[in-house]
């Protein structure tokens, strides 16, 4: 049994513990920045391809105390570095240092990687290189009151880079990200959502793909542990047969999901990101002002324009707070970058959750309009 670690944006954890207890994993807990679990190393492979929510899975491979550069050497030493690592693989190395005697990241990170290389010349007689940007083997390291966590990270790249989204509007929402907001809005998956001001479409897409269980990493072309020493022929063919059983999982699109923008050159985008993602949305150009109460009620998430991406009239959120406040029996989620957007709904939320996106604080604002 390994331990593994689901790293999450602030705020998010319990939407991440919420999706990987309903995915099936075990001794799931909520835990500050992330959430661990436990399973053989298919339950790794597993959660890069299911996880919506996690930002990365790590795996952990050592623990111990370092009050001393000298401790942190011994330490590091104690792990067999070379089943995932070879003189042939490029290798990177980050640490977070905090409450601790070890008090510079960068030192940490520096000592970590020459207890690394050196155990890897002693057994091969030639070191592996090191890549900042895309190494093969990513080791992070987290030092909180001496104690000591290391960690190798299966993901390779970000979990939020799905595959699907080719092309994308003025400063995109992160799909894991989406999800996130997406599950915590309180939407059950059976009724409409509409994202009325989508742009590239990543809270629609992630909505069908969330409602129809198919695994968005299915869409990637690899993660890092591909590219691990460990990862042999055997290991290929049960990842292989993983996501056929994953694929032969997903199911139907249930609810109607629509994505609508005024902006008609957008919208193409948010069309091709969609083919490229296997969901079937309802497109259409049409301004936000148009939303009818008279309709089917819906679910409502959107991360609408603010700061300069609110290149629109002075009184557009006070315009669009207007026509959310008559949208009676339903539900609104709201990203919100700036709090002129939960002045323009002049009603308080029934929740509102700090969530950064990005550099950006955000909060994000649940309505259930009466």
């Amino acid at each position: 049994m390994q331990e593994f670690f689901a790293s999450a944006s602030k705020n998010t954890e319990s939407a991440l513990c919420d999706e990987l207890r309903e995915l099936g994993f075990k001794s799931v807990r909520l835990n500050r920045g992330g959430i661990p679990f436990r399973g053989d190393w298919s339950e790794g492979w597993r959660a890069c391809l299911q996880s919506r929510i996690a930002q990365r899975i790590m795996v952990l491979v050592g623990r111990g105390t370092a009050q001393s550069a000298e401790d942190l050497y011994a330490e590091i030493q104690k792990v067999e570095w070379g089943l995932q690592l070879t003189p042939k693989k490029t290798l990177s190395v980050q640490a977070v240092t905090v409450g601790s005697q070890l008090n510079h990241s960068g030192f940490v990170a520096l000592r970590v990687k020459d207890a690394i290389v050196d155990q890897i010349r002693d057994q091969w007689g030639d070191r592996p290189s090191i890549d900042k940007d895309d190494a093969d083997v990513k080791v992070f390291v987290y030092l909180a009151n001496d104690k000591l966590r290391i960690y190798l990270d299966l993901s390779g790249q970000p979990l939020h880079l799905r595959g699907y989204r080719a092309e994308s509007g003025e400063a995109p929402l992160r799909e894991n990200l989406a999800a996130a907001i997406l599950r915590m809005s309180g939407w059950d998956r059976q009724s409409p959502l509409i994202d009325p001001m989508c742009g590239s479409g990543t809270i629609a897409i992630e909505a069908a793909q969330w409602a129809q269980e198919s695994a968005p990493g299915l869409f990637r072309q690899s993660f890092g542990f591909q590219r691990w020493a460990g990862f042999d022929a055997d290991s290929e063919a049960q990842l292989r047969a993983l996501k056929g059983e994953l694929r032969s999982a997903a199911k139907g699109q249930r609810p109607s999901v629509v994505a609508r923008d005024v902006d008609g050159e957008v919208l193409q985008i948010a069309k091709g990101n969609a083919r490229k993602a296997g969901v079937r949305l309802s497109f259409k150009e049409q301004s936000v002002f148009d939303l009818q109460a008279d309709g089917p009620v819906m679910t409502l998430v959107s991360n609408p324009p603010y700061g300069k991406r609110l290149a629109t009239a002075p009184d557009f959120l006070d315009r669009m707070g207007a026509v959310f406040r008559k949208l009676h029996g339903w539900k609104i989620a709201l990203l919100a970058g700036s709090p002129a957007i939960e002045a323009a709904m002049k009603v308080k939320p029934a929740k509102k959750i700090p969530i950064p996106n990005g550099d950006l604080d955000c909060d994000l604002l649940i309505y259930e309009i009466d």
